[in-house]
């Protein structure tokens, strides 16, 4: 299964980013972006891409303790930035950024010590992906408009191990399917 670990916005947070993502989609050229889906918003802690069937079980204890370990955090999505000379358009974080971070590299040594091939550990930059293009593309627009952005303070409260659907049909804007296999509540809980 395709997995990743990630922070699930709740849906007063989402709500308010769907009506600035409705802002920044009536900009010219906006056409031109391929537009994440709502359902799928998330802040991804770490990436395991195809992972074994039977690595899950471990992982997912992994992912407990982590989670565990670490105290619920406030979060509010604020401004926002790219990627990739405007390959990926993305909402930013502010808040417990400390923490979030070290959820990240708690949820990133777990896929490590699960067996999970990670790849070249890179710092964590928090972000929700709004939109992407396979061209370099001039977001500069788009960012100003969200750097007067600041959603809802929320508390997170769990991690999620999610698993992704990627679209096979071919049809144009299909967007990816993402199902939380997993959460993991925040905190020494017992």
């Amino acid at each position: 299964m395709r997995l990743f670990a990630a922070v699930l916005p709740p849906e007063d947070v989402t709500a308010a980013l769907a009506a600035e993502v409705a802002v920044l989609r009536g900009l010219p050229g906006a056409d031109g972006l391929r537009w994440t889906g709502r359902p799928g918003w998330h802040l991804t802690l770490a990436f395991y891409g195809e992972v074994d069937d039977d690595v899950v079980p471990d992982l997912s204890a992994r992912l407990e303790r982590a989670a565990r370990r670490t105290e619920p955090f406030e979060l509010a999505l604020r401004g926002g930035g790219q990627f990739g000379r405007g390959r990926a358009l993305w909402a930013g974080a502010e808040g417990g950024l400390a923490t979030l971070r070290l959820l990240a590299d708690r949820a990133e040594s777990a896929g490590r010590r699960a067996g999970v091939e990670m790849g070249e550990h890179r710092r964590y930059r928090p972000h929700l992906t709004l939109a992407r293009s396979r061209q370099p593309f001039d977001t500069r627009p788009y960012v100003e408009v969200l750097a007067g952005f600041t959603g809802p303070a929320w508390t997170v409260t769990d991690l999620a191990l999610v698993r992704s659907f990627l679209p096979d049909s071919g049809v144009p804007g299909e967007q990816p399917r993402y199902d939380a296999v997993a959460r993991s509540p925040l905190g020494a809980s017992g």
